[in-house]
């Protein structure tokens, strides 16, 4: 008997349930159709907006704050593996190897300590924050269907209302059949049955209406009061979270600097005790080969564009010479002391040894291989001036040296070279030296020069580390 009535409640509850699912969609069907109004709380309507941005404001932080939680503990792994690998390398007779042995783990430990930080006093807090969202998020879409229920109980009572003044009229004057056909003492008593029957039914919608207004007002009265609340709770909560994150890494690099300084300190004892075998990081060449996916080529060397470092075969630095102590070195083309210089007099005399000359004759009587000293060509109102370019109409105004291309470079502006492998370009200088950028040169393809000999159409920038000097 028991398991009868149990399975009665539950089919009595089932039913009951769909009876309500039918009535809110029915209400919702009349209230879109504009035949049932709806009730409005637009002041409601704003809070639960505030509740939707803070909700998602709050779920956006605490994936972020996970991501960094994770880039924590990656950087973490990968400063183990960087100390692991001194430690391997450091070998056992190094003065110094157990306080850089001590240092690597208290490296270890700061990590560890400050993610376990960042854990408990941020991401912690960021989920018990998080954590009363979903039941507010559920009593707001039961309170939206307690205010559907209690619309529909509004109507239905609101309906008999009406219908009751249309029951009094008929009860004045009979016109059904069987009030017809029922004898003068009986009909007293259908109009008594009738009118029974309709106060129980406006008796019953009236209770239903009052029970669904309680019910409603309850849940509405209660969020009215949480929701603004909560939306204001916003504000302490973000500062007091960052603050935490803000502190927690300041803290951590103040010891991780200290960490650092002791490290340094034991490699600066481990060099003075072993100064002899110092690894010295000697002048090299710029690397020719292009980065990958970085257009900016490798800087150029110091000095205006026209003043190119020599190659040394040694790569050391040679001493000054009488001969080249007193050569000045040769400016940019832009410059006016140069057309000064020019119009003083300045250019060699005729039989006088050149400072090319001069270093090629020390270099032959000398054991080490020689150095060749190039000067450059300068453009004094138009005319090519001294070094090898002098004189010579087949090249463009200003030339520098050539270059050829080592790589393929694919121009990105109107103002680029577009370069194959194996072009030679004539570099000159930049009409206005504040245009050039660092690591780029100006020229013109020699293969357009010779075709063309239009100088503003043929020439561009390209950069510098996709080429090598030839002349």
């Amino acid at each position: 008997m028991a398991e009868m009535g149990s399975k009665g409640v539950t089919a009595g509850k089932i039913a009951s349930n769909v009876q309500k699912k039918l009535t809110r969609a029915q209400e919702k069907v009349l209230q879109k159709l504009g035949k049932a109004d709806e009730t409005k709380d637009e002041q409601f309507e704003q809070c639960v907006q505030n509740f939707n941005k803070q909700l998602t404001e709050g779920t956006r932080l605490q994936k972020d704050l996970r991501t960094y939680l994770a880039s924590v503990k990656a950087m973490h792994e990968a400063s183990k593996k960087l100390n692991e690998c001194l430690q391997e390398v450091y070998e056992p007779d190094w003065p110094g190897r157990d306080e850089a042995n001590k240092i690597a783990e208290n490296n270890d430990l700061l990590w560890l300590d400050y993610h376990q930080k960042l854990v408990d006093q941020a991401l912690l807090t960021m989920d018990t924050y998080l954590g009363q969202f979903p039941d507010i998020k559920s009593r707001i879409a039961k309170r939206g269907r307690k205010l559907v229920d209690y619309d529909s109980a509004r109507h239905h009572y609101e309906s008999l209302q009406t219908a009751k003044k249309k029951d009094e009229a008929k009860i004045a004057k009979p016109v059904s059949l069987l009030e017809k056909a029922a004898p003068q003492w009986c009909q007293g008593k259908l109009q008594a049955h009738l009118v029974a029957q309709t106060n129980l039914l406006r008796n019953q919608a009236e209770e239903e209406l009052i029970k669904a207004q309680k019910v409603f007002e309850e849940m509405n009265v209660d969020l009215q009061e949480e929701l603004p609340s909560l939306w204001n709770s916003r504000v302490g909560f973000y500062v007091n979270t960052f603050q935490s994150i803000a502190g927690l890494e300041e803290n951590f690099h103040k010891e991780m600097s200290k960490l650092n300084e002791s490290l340094n300190d034991v490699l600066v004892s481990l060099e003075k005790q072993h100064g002899s075998n110092t690894f010295t990081v000697k002048a090299q060449p710029s690397d020719n080969a292009p980065a990958k996916g970085n257009k900016s080529p490798s800087p150029p060397p110091e000095g205006s564009p026209a003043a190119t470092p020599e190659i040394r075969v040694n790569h050391e630095p040679e001493p000054p010479s009488s001969a080249t102590a007193g050569a000045s070195l040769p400016k940019s083309p832009s410059q006016p002391a140069e057309a000064s210089e020019v119009a003083g007099g300045t250019q060699p005399a005729a039989g006088a040894q050149e400072p090319g000359e001069t270093a090629a004759s020390e270099a032959a009587s000398s054991s080490l291989p020689a150095v060749v000293v190039e000067t450059f060509s300068a453009t004094v109102n138009g005319t090519v001036e001294g070094g090898s370019g002098a004189g010579r109409l087949d090249l463009p105004p200003g030339f520098m040296f050539k270059v050829q291309a080592q790589h393929d470079y694919v121009a990105t502006d109107t103002d680029e070279l577009q370069l194959k492998a194996g072009d030679v370009v004539l570099v000159i200088p930049f009409q206005n030296p504040e245009e050039q950028d660092e690591g780029w040169l100006m020229g013109v393809k020699e293969s357009d020069w010779n075709q063309h000999k239009e100088l503003e159409k043929c020439r561009g920038v390209f950069p510098e580390n996709f080429t090598e000097r030839v002349q």
